[in-house]
């Protein structure tokens, strides 16, 4: 018997390629059909079905708050009753803007543009504007977009397949990405003495969330910090994934190192649209119409998306969200973990703010080349077994996961009851 979300599936692999509008929605990673889903509220999510499912992978980070929470879409109807989009300036982005500067340590100036890869992709242009060089650093496993320079051994979807660089990347381009091993101190180092005159700017994901979550060893970020400092290079945290989850300020400020340029998405959207590049006074001044480097975006600073996004911070400021968050975090966890032990199941999991990581392998990866010693089969078995009795995690073994607000104890139990039958699949 065919069901509706088999033949919504036939549908649009007719006129969409593999039926989804991101790589990773397709689920080939873990084999079978994607759910459709219908609506959503709080921690639960309806496919087409009308099954509902605890929700880990909370559109991919911005829904920290839970879905459609109620300020949140009353912001958003009060906008767009207004006006979907003015193209010209706003009052909202302006305060956008200083609650952005306000919460991020290192963020003096900041522009709004409409995704992460618009905002990484600016911020590495702004870098090369500013320094007057090519050369860019990044680290083996960290997406950050699909611009054409930084698809080169990026994580995320390409990860996912298997196909760590996209065709369509010109050699000529990937020859300016230089890709190092995430956590490796040394390497940074040697990299500097030989190369140093030539590196516009190295950008990291300062916790890493699309080769699953990794951490940063402690000497890590610091020797990334001294060494652009020292060569004149900028550094970029993309913190379009850990902006407002690791920490108020994003991981900056739980790490305590300040980047020279900052991008941010996903949360300061509220689920909507949105991205930003920020930092330093002295290089954002480069940007057109003030300098020389060119950025624009007709769909910039858009005034329902930027609603959404300043309903979203002003709920995350408040006193208690932070550690609430954390809490539960710790304990969907901590709870994982023991019931893995109790299966004797190998198995290892992790967190940082409202992020968390799962690998079946004995500890948590601190590498690329770690995390590719996670049983990929037995993840597959477990995703497939979770989805079945209503858990929704991220279709991939190379995906963070984000628990939000509106989780709680109800939706913490009833993900390790699903666990201890799943970690028998």
């Amino acid at each position: 018997m065919t069901t509706r979300n088999d033949a919504l599936f036939e549908r649009a692999r007719e006129r969409i390629p593999a039926g989804v509008n991101s790589p990773v929605r397709a689920f080939r990673a873990v084999g079978g059909t994607p759910p459709f889903f219908a609506r959503a509220s709080g921690a639960y999510l309806w496919d087409v079905e009308d099954k509902r499912y605890v929700d880990y992978v909370g559109s991919w980070g911005p829904m920290v708050l839970g879905h459609s929470h109620p300020q949140v879409v009353e912001a958003v109807q009060a906008a767009a009753a207004m006006a979907l989009s003015f193209g010209a300036p706003t009052e909202g982005e302006v305060e956008l803007a200083e609650a952005i500067c306000r919460l991020v340590p290192s963020v003096e100036m900041v522009r709004l543009v409409s995704s992460g890869t618009e905002a990484t992709m600016s911020a590495i242009r702004l870098a090369r504007g500013h320094t007057g060089r090519n050369l860019v650093v990044k680290f083996e496993g960290c997406y950050h977009g699909h611009a054409d320079s930084l698809l080169v051994k990026a994580g995320s979807g390409a990860l996912t397949f298997g196909n760590p660089s996209s065709a369509g990347v010109p050699p000529v381009t990937a020859a300016h990405t230089l890709v190092l091993d995430f956590n490796n101190s040394e390497q940074i180092e040697k990299t500097f003495a030989a190369r140093g005159a030539d590196i516009a700017c190295v950008i990291v994901e300062p916790v890493a969330g699309n080769m699953n979550l990794v951490l940063p060893k402690p000497g890590f970020l610091e020797a990334l910090r001294e060494n652009c400092s020292r060569h004149g290079a900028v550094l970029i945290f993309d913190e379009v994934m850990t902006g407002f989850r690791v920490a108020l300020g994003g991981a900056q400020a739980h790490y305590g190192i300040k980047p020279d340029l900052t991008t941010l998405g996903k949360v300061i959207g509220g689920g909507m649209p949105v991205g930003a590049f920020g930092g330093r006074r002295d290089i954002m001044e480069k940007i057109a119409p003030l300098g020389p480097v060119y950025q624009a975006g007709t769909l910039s600073g858009n005034p329902v998306a930027v609603a959404a996004g300043l309903a979203t911070l002003q709920l995350v400021e408040e006193k208690g969200f932070q550690s609430k968050i954390e809490k539960t975090t710790r304990s969907l966890v901590d709870g994982l973990v023991e019931e893995a032990r109790k299966a004797k199941i190998v198995f290892s999991a992790q967190s940082i703010g409202s992020m968390f990581g799962l690998y079946f392998r004995a500890s948590p990866p601190a590498s690329f080349a770690e995390v590719m010693q996670c049983d990929k089969d037995r993840f597959k078995r477990f995703f497939h077994a979770m989805l079945e009795r209503g858990v929704y995690l991220a279709p991939s073994a190379y995906e963070a996961g984000f628990v939000s607000a509106a989780h709680g104890a109800a939706e913490i139990d009833a993900t390790l009851a699903a666990a201890r039958e799943a970690f028998k699949a």
